[in-house]
This record gives C-alpha cells, structure tokens and sequence, in this order.
C-alpha cells in the first residue's frame, strides 16, 4: 500500500524559546513556543521544517517572503535568509520541539550551542506529510543522529503488534536515548567510536545482515546521502522491495551546505 501524501499551506512564524535541554553531549533539544505556532500541522515521523536563524548580532532572523507561486527570492544585494532543514521531533499544542546536533561549525549548530530561552528563530513548513501505512506487518526504519527524531516518532507511532527493527548510527555510546514505543521492536544502536560522521558502513553492515520478517513491510532510512546509495540498491535489487515500501533520504552530505534532499537521487 502506498503511502499517501497531505500538503499544507506554507505559514513563515516567528517563535520563541522556551526551553534548552542537553539530552546527550552532542545533542541539545529546543522547545518552541508562540502564538504562531496555532494551525501547525507535522502527524508524520518525517515531517521537516526550515528553521530560520538571526545573522550575528541581531535578535531576529529574515524570514523568506511568500508570493502566489511560493518563495519569492530576496532582491540581489539584500540579505538573505539563513536556515537550514530540521524534523520535527514532537508537536504539541503551543509547543514544537526540534533536536539539534551539536558539531562545531555552521548557522544551525552555533545557535544550539548557545540557545536560551526567549530568543526567536523562524520556522517555516512542513510544505506536507508523508504518511505510511501503520497496518504492515514489519518496519525497517534507520539512520545516523540527524535522523533519530523521526526514528523516535516511528517507533511511538508503530502500533502494537507490529515487527520493528530500527538501527541508529551515533558517534559514542554516550549519544544514545532512552526511546520509547508499544510495538515489538528490536533497536540496535551503532557506534562510529572515533570515525567521522558521513564516513562508515555501519547502517549498511547492519541492514544488509538482517533477516526481514515475512509478510508486507515497509523501510525508511536517513542519513549521509553517499552512505545510503548502496543501502537503496540493497533494499531494491537483493531484497527485491518495490518502490512503494522504500524510502532513503539523504539527509546531508559531507562537504555540502544545506543539501536539498527534495532533488533527485541519480541513483
């Protein structure tokens, strides 16, 4: 069964902090709050957002404006936005929460680094959902730590009775989380001990090692897009899984700013 996909309507808000949590040493969760926030709409796992983030020194980022046709590009010589693509990690109502990986350089990782409550950031998105069919019978659902807040919302959203096997590729031992779930899952946490992020066959090693339960199921995986172009042959070409049960997304990629993972794979 494939999946089914729900738009909505783009809405540029403005937010504001409301809580910073460490949750490990690499990963600082930020929670959101603000009268903007009203008619959010993210149900599924995978549901992103483009968080905007102020330039130095100032208090408010620049927001993209909206026209008839989407995203109008700011005139040349002006400022532009800087953002960069988030998942949803929970949405309550008046509360958005978003996990960020604390890595040292770039917009998104030094405002983490630093966030406290009552600053402002914008949020635009999600443009729309992807919604999987949680009556399978198993889920092969992986990723490296940019994709653990949609592992966790999988794991919560898989109903009981269901056959999960879920990998999650972090650098120590230290950068696991307690994750919650009521199906049967299976969660194997894998560690890079060393070795840069974006350069291992780690989630590779471990799908293509495991033994698929029988029946309909259905694979999400995310990560490093280099790193997941073998795991989508794997999936495709050895375990025969038709397209409506697969779906690799290319997070990032080492030694690409703000990869648009909506571009064509050429693989």
């Amino acid at each position: 069964m494939p999946a089914t996909i729900v738009q909505y309507d783009l809405k540029p808000r403005l937010l504001q902090v409301r809580n910073v949590q460490r949750i490990t040493p690499r990963m600082v969760r930020v929670t959101l709050g603000g009268d903007d926030l009203d008619g959010f709409q993210g149900p599924a796992p995978a549901d992103h957002v483009k968080v905007f983030f102020p330039a130095d020194g100032a208090d408010l980022p620049i927001m993209p404006t909206l026209g008839p046709n989407g995203l109008i590009p700011p005139p040349p010589g002006t400022p532009r936005p800087v953002f960069r693509d988030y998942t949803v990690r929970a949405h309550r109502p008046g509360e958005l929460e978003l996990d960020f990986v604390i890595h040292g350089e770039g917009p998104a990782s030094t405002w983490a680094a630093q966030a406290s409550e009552g600053q402002t950031v914008g949020v635009l998105g999600p443009r729309g959902s992807v919604l999987i069919p949680m009556d399978l019978d198993w889920y092969l659902i992986a990723g490296d730590e940019t994709a653990l807040p949609a592992v966790a919302r999988f794991l919560e959203q898989i109903p009981a009775g269901r056959r999960v096997l879920a990998y999650v590729e972090v650098a120590a031992a230290l950068e696991e989380q307690k994750l919650t779930w009521n199906a049967d899952v299976t969660l194997t946490w894998l560690h890079r001990n060393g070795a840069e992020p974006g350069t291992t066959t780690l989630l590779l090693d471990a799908i293509t090692a495991t033994e698929l339960p029988p029946g309909d199921g259905f694979a999400w995986i995310a990560g490093e897009a280099t790193t997941l172009k073998p795991i989508r042959r794997h999936l495709r070409d050895d375990r025969a899984l038709s397209s409506n049960a697969i779906d690799v997304d290319g997070y990032w990629k080492r030694g690409i700013q703000n990869l648009d993972h909506h571009a064509p794979d050429e693989d």
